[in-house]
């Protein structure tokens, strides 16, 4: 599960969904393990458009332009 860290007074709080307590057995008061890291979100594209991406990408004419701007 993904969540976003709030602030609250002098402490921070994770919002747990519902779903995901009951999904895993746990209900308020119980103890659990929480892994805290940072992680990098990015947009997936759908099954289509990541096709057409991937064929762009592997064109030689246009592999290179493509690079330049994942870099920069």
């Amino acid at each position: 599960m993904i969540a976003t860290i709030r602030k609250s007074g002098n402490s921070f709080v994770i919002t747990v969904p519902r779903e995901e307590m009951q999904r895993v057995g746990v209900e308020p008061g119980d103890h659990v393990l929480v892994e805290i890291r940072p992680v990098d979100i990015r947009p997936r594209l759908i099954p289509e458009l990541q096709r057409v991406a991937d064929e762009l990408v592997d064109r030689p004419e246009t592999a290179e332009a493509f690079a330049l701007l994942a870099d920069n």
